[in-house]
């Protein structure tokens, strides 16, 4: 059934907009005046299933991106109607009108429209793989299949609203420092290309030779001034660069190579992503998925190309009728930690349970290595600044001084 985004005038005369399924435009137009609103405009949606990427980049769906919060959102909702008694299509059309992005507003109609149509909850979801990730929609499928649909919801919910949770401690740990580099770095930029050239002007006149400090700063100052454009170009070349490398096989590979090899950087980078894969994990075993299934599905959710490649590995050994903690611990990327807790969860029975707690107790040590981290920059960062403003002014005021001693 299309979906159509509609103007229209309210009762009380206000303009309201939304969208709308109906089989036509003439049925949407009918539809509208039932329940008391008069279109003014309406139009067809355009939204389309995401089956492949575009070759062409296209800005809008970045703009109008679907936001993991509101993924979060809609599915606590969801779950919430479900667990009250909502059949799955009428708790669907009951979020549309309140869900506030566009965008996922018209997937849910499309969802719910296919629902209809006879297809299952996680096969309409599918159809959006750019929206839900591969761990939302085997979790739906196996909620489906179990006829737990509103748990499997439920705890949906809970790991998008931690990873959330985890992302936005992250982001209000680093806030400060990156507020600060970048300032640093536009108040340096402006002294270096306005200010030290007005001032140091009045040395070049002078019948001797400056201090060393001093000509080093002019001659900083004069390229800042002359090539800042080509330092702005290798940035943005180097960033492009970057981000092409890291889409072939082996630039992936060496780029996750050097991040998890980095001394502090390294570290954290591993307990983020063991996180991520002991969370995924610990929750697709919860609700019934099978072990070599799981795997498979949090290989590509892993973030780094050496877990992804052991965990690939591991299930293989899974296959062959190894335990999970063994094949593991073939591969070094695995702190021990992480192995010897999966070994008694899965000696215990307990295995679910072990691997959320391994996934608690890395968020955290992620989330306090982050902490001290940005403890220790914000002094760094100072201290930086106050040598580079230092030298300026150091450099500035050397030649003042032997001037002083020459009138005297």
């Amino acid at each position: 059934m299309p979906v159509y985004e509609y103007t229209a005038l309210d009762a009380k005369g206000k303009t309201t907009s939304g969208i709308i399924d109906a089989d036509g435009a003439h049925a949407a137009r009918q539809k509208l005046r039932a329940t008391g609103i008069f279109p003014i405009a309406i139009k067809e949606s355009q939204e389309a299933p995401v089956k492949k990427a575009p070759r062409i980049v296209d800005l809008s769906r970045y703009l109008t991106r679907v936001k993991p919060a509101e993924i979060a959102i809609m599915t606590r909702q969801l779950s919430t109607l479900i667990t009250a008694g909502f059949p799955l299509v009428s708790a669907i059309d009951a979020l549309v009108p309140q869900t506030k992005s566009h965008r996922l507003k018209t997937i849910l109609a499309q969802v719910k429209d296919a629902i209809v149509e006879g297809q299952s909850f996680a096969q309409a979801l599918s159809q959006y793989s750019g929206i839900f990730s591969p761990l939302f929609i085997n979790m739906v499928r196996a909620g489906e299949t179990s006829g737990t649909l509103e748990i499997v919801l439920e705890r949906l919910a809970d790991i998008t609203e931690k990873a959330q949770d985890l992302s936005n401690r992250i982001q209000t740990a680093l806030a400060y420092p990156v507020f600060m580099c970048v300032i640093g770095t536009l108040v340096l930029f402006v002294l270096l290309t306005y200010i030290v050239p007005s001032i140091t002007a009045i040395f070049m006149d002078m019948d001797q030779v400056l201090p060393t400090p001093t000509r080093l700063l002019i001659f900083l100052s004069d390229f800042f001034k002359s090539f800042w454009w080509v330092i702005l170009m290798i940035i943005i070349g180097a960033g492009i660069t970057l981000h092409r490398v890291k889409k072939t096989e082996n630039g992936r590979y060496v780029y996750d190579k050097t991040i998890l090899s980095l001394p502090i950087f390294g570290v954290l980078a591993k307990k983020l992503a063991v996180a991520r894969f002991t969370r995924t994990l610990g929750s697709l075993l919860e609700n019934g998925v099978s072990m070599l299934i799981a795997l498979d599905i949090v290989k590509n959710i892993a973030g780094n190309v050496l877990i992804s490649s052991a965990v690939q590995r591991a299930a293989q050994e899974v296959a062959k009728g190894q335990a999970l903690w063994a094949a593991l611990n073939e591969d070094p990327v695995f702190p021990q930690l992480t192995i010897q807790m999966i070994q008694v969860g899965e000696q215990s029975g307990e295995l679910e349970g072990m691997l959320n707690k391994i996934a608690d107790i890395f968020e955290k040590e992620a989330e306090n290595s982050i902490m001290r981290l940005t403890s220790f920059l914000e002094p760094v960062m100072i201290l930086v600044m106050g040598c580079v403003v230092g030298f300026i002014v150091l450099s500035i005021c050397l030649p003042i001084f032997e001037m002083n001693q020459l009138i005297r």
